[in-house]
């Protein structure tokens, strides 16, 4: 169903698909970057104000995005079959759980397990946030949904695992066949620059729940 809170839940869901602030995906539609403010949403006498479907139009061509894939955004879970995936914290991830040679975890003792919809193509898991090392983007107990098997580009957020038993969240900016170097969510966390042959696993931030 159509309404104004999910109309403006799809596009910031969008923005975080595809890296970005809603601020940073209204600047990269050649939009004013306040377009998609919260404080814009609604009149100053309580009224919802709408995106305008050419506003609409100009970020599906920014992002490159399809209207089949907004409409998703906008009910995600509508004709969508679900399935059981595992939620496991991100101090477990790093604690010697095991994981697959395509970094998805291989089961263990004690393991939650959330719905979500079945993205067939996608192999996913959740991960809880734990810490404030991601703050202001992602808060403690927060729950992304990342997939190891999922393409990745500059720009994207990913979860990186070390082959020494550390798991951090960045965005990725450059990626080589000896390092990637990832830029920090939390202005007071440095950027990283990590060996390939350090990395146990890195898996691209599809969702996250909050």
């Amino acid at each position: 169903m159509l309404s104004h809170d999910r109309i403006w839940a799809a596009i910031d869901r969008l923005a975080e698909r595809y890296g970005m602030s809603a601020s940073g995906l209204a600047r990269k539609a050649g939009l004013d970057a306040t377009s998609f403010n919260r404080s814009k949403r609604t009149s100053p006498d309580g009224r919802d104000r709408w995106p305008s479907t050419e506003s609409v139009s100009k970020v599906l061509r920014a992002t490159g995005a399809s209207l089949e894939e907004f409409t998703r955004l906008i009910d995600p879970d509508v004709g969508r079959a679900k399935t059981m995936i595992p939620l496991i914290g991100m101090t477990q991830a790093g604690a010697g759980r095991s994981f697959n040679d395509e970094g998805m975890p291989s089961g263990g003792p004690g393991w939650e397990e959330v719905e979500f919809p079945d993205l067939s193509n996608e192999k996913v898991f959740a991960l809880e946030v734990q810490g404030d090392s991601m703050e202001p983007l992602y808060r403690d107990g927060d729950v992304l949904i990342v997939s190891p098997t999922a393409s990745m580009r500059k720009g994207d957020r990913v979860v990186v695992r070390t082959t020494a038993g550390e798991v951090t969240a960045k965005e990725l900016k450059r990626k080589t066949a000896k390092s990637i170097e990832l830029r920090a969510l939390n202005a007071e966390h440095p950027d990283r620059a990590i060996p390939a042959n350090e990395i146990a696993w890195m898996a691209r931030v599809m969702w996250a729940r909050q």
